[in-house]
């Protein structure tokens, strides 16, 4: 049974870090439920500094995602820099959901200390992360925009979105909006202004459809009701027929969004939804800003395996999440359920000829954090997951700013709740990753020794998967086949996984036990047609030595399989000579 993968001719091995960037460097640690940015605080650009990006650099980082950098709504006004306010009936959360988008040309102002030249400020934050040898990601929202949508920042001579559309048709491929006409938009039942604001009552006239393919007047709360939907030549109402000739006047816009972004120095952009967009928008346009700007890349936040292969080989994105298997493999697993077929069944059936192309995380803005009671109540329960979401392939891994902290949100923020996430709509101090940025200085000189010992579990990890060629390029093989035999010694074998990465230059036995309690005491067995597959003589010894934690030593014959010992979440990359 075969189960190598082919070699890769380059490295796909990003480590991309998650900024969400309002939070980063805010030091205000008031953390008032709905508290307002001057009563909370907020992170700046400026506040992401040389140090912050050369501590980023050591702790093995090669990409950073700056998460909310283009404009949204937001309940907080900044008339006097000649910004229009947006109505707070539509906004979640005081600060705002960036991914509700008030202006493709634009930054977020919260995030300048002087607003009046946010833009420039956000540049220099781009070329300060480039200086310290880090490439830059920023979010692409193309299925949605705020319901007030309004650019006042893009160039002369372009049409806003919308500008033009003809409101009386519910759907024409001409119009970059989908509307009900006759129809005015009513807020859903329990949403309204909050008490403070004076204004009039928000007017929708005639409805758009929202962002999540909602097409009524009024949507239900847990719809994304601060959001419209973007036509891209589908007529979702008359079984999803497409136009897409001529090339509808989205598409041109949305090219036309990405090129000035690229412009600006941008390494890649995380697409928000992407499955939500024809993936034939893709095919078209990432190769045209690929073109303006090689070596840029395109990862799709996509939650639908069948359409993997689809979005890579035909929309051309480089990465797509691992979120609908790998991560809810291994959540099941940290949370004490499931089982490690899951594993084998991931590569196997979705994505195991393409895992290059395969981002892995165990934490993001949307997920929730580790070490809350709502997922595994510990952060150190990441060791296995977080390894074999790392070393399983050639693919990109990715950490949520805090991951390594052990951040563990207890309390409601204001709109987001108290559902173990870290907020992306309201004004928020992170106790925990203040601990590390302590006043600016980026030395962790708040950090209890737990913290310390987390963040250097990660670091380590981090220069693992930066210098293991066997890792970076290799192959992989799956030795579940020949282990999971029915023989046990006191620990559920369901909870082991095992296997091999290896390279011309490197050969690799991994091994992640899952288990919350028992030390699993067993023999892994490398069959005979793993030793051919890799190029090694089947019926020699060979010496086992750990790399990354426990620097366990050991030597077996190959026939004969290494015996190992491995305490509750623990895990041995063991070279191979």
């Amino acid at each position: 049974m075969n189960t190598s993968q082919p070699l890769e001719d380059k490295s796909d091995k990003l480590v991309i870090y998650q900024i969400f960037t309002r939070l980063f460097g805010n030091r205000n640690q008031t953390n008032k439920p709905w508290g307002s940015r001057d009563e909370n605080g907020v992170g700046k650009f400026n506040d992401i500094t040389a140090k912050a990006l050369q501590e980023l650099k050591k702790f093995g980082i090669s990409h950073v995602w700056y998460t909310g950098v283009i404009e949204h709504a937001t309940m907080t006004e900044y008339t006097a820099n000649g910004i229009r306010p947006d109505h707070p009936a539509v906004v979640k959360g005081r600060a705002g959901s960036p991914y509700a988008i008030k202006d493709y040309y634009d930054v977020n102002p919260d995030l300048a200390v002087q607003v009046d030249r946010r833009m420039r400020e956000f540049e220099d934050l781009v070329k300060r992360t480039h200086t310290n040898e880090l490439k830059v990601i920023i979010d692409f929202v193309p299925n949605h925009v705020a319901r007030q949508y309004a650019s006042d920042a893009q160039p002369e001579g372009t049409a806003d979105l919308g500008q033009g559309d003809d409101t009386s048709k519910a759907f024409d491929p001409k119009n970059n909006f989908y509307y009900l006409p006759g129809q005015d938009f009513q807020l859903p039942d329990g949403i309204s202004a909050p008490d403070w604001f004076a204004g009039k009552p928000y007017t929708e006239s005639p409805a758009r459809a929202t962002g999540n393919d909602v097409f009524q007047s009024k949507p239900d709360r847990n719809d994304w009701f601060e959001t419209i939907k973007l036509n891209y030549g589908v007529n979702y109402l008359n079984n999803r027929q497409t136009h897409f000739q001529p090339v509808p006047a989205t598409w041109e816009k949305m090219r036309d969004i990405l090129l000035f972004w690229a412009g600006k120095g941008v390494d890649g952009f995380r697409c928000d939804m992407a499955e939500m967009v024809p993936v034939e928008f893709w095919g078209w346009v990432i190769p045209q800003v690929k073109a303006a700007k090689p070596g840029i890349i395109f990862i799709a936040e996509i939650y639908n395996p069948q359409q993997y292969r689809n979005y890579i080989f035909n929309g051309k994105f480089d990465y797509l999440y691992d979120k609908v298997g790998l991560y809810d493999a291994v959540r099941r697993l940290m949370e004490g359920k499931g089982t490690t077929e899951d594993i084998t069944r991931v590569w196997q059936q979705e994505s195991g000829d393409f895992a290059n192309h395969m981002l892995r995380f165990l934490e993001n803005h949307d997920e929730q954090r580790i070490a809350s009671r709502h997922f595994a109540g510990d952060p150190w329960a990441a060791i296995p997951a977080m390894t074999l979401s790392a070393t399983l392939h050639t693919g990109p891994v990715m950490i949520y700013f805090g991951q390594e902290l052990g951040v563990n949100p207890t309390q409601a923020e204001g709109f987001q709740g108290e559902d173990g996430r870290t907020t992306i709509f309201d004004y928020w101090g992170v106790p925990e990753f203040q601990a590390w940025t302590n006043q600016g200085k980026f030395d962790g000189g708040g950090l209890n020794d737990d913290q310390k010992k987390l963040r250097q579990f990660y670091q380590s990890l981090n220069q693992l998967v930066n210098t293991s060629d066997a890792i970076r390029t290799g192959s992989f093989y799956d030795l579940q086949y020949a282990n999971n035999n029915g023989q046990s010694q006191g620990y559920d074998q369901h909870r082991l996984f095992s296997y091999l990465r290896h390279s011309g230059k490197q050969k690799l036995l991994i091994v992640c036990n899952f288990d919350k309690e028992k030390t699993a005491r067993t023999t892994v067995r490398i069959p005979a047609e793993a030793w051919k597959t890799m190029k090694l003589e089947p019926n020699r010894t060979y010496s086992f030595t750990d790399l990354f934690r426990t620097k366990t030593k050991l030597k077996a014959a190959a026939g004969a399989g290494v015996p190992i010992e491995l305490p509750p979440r623990e895990v041995l990359v063991l070279e191979i000579r």
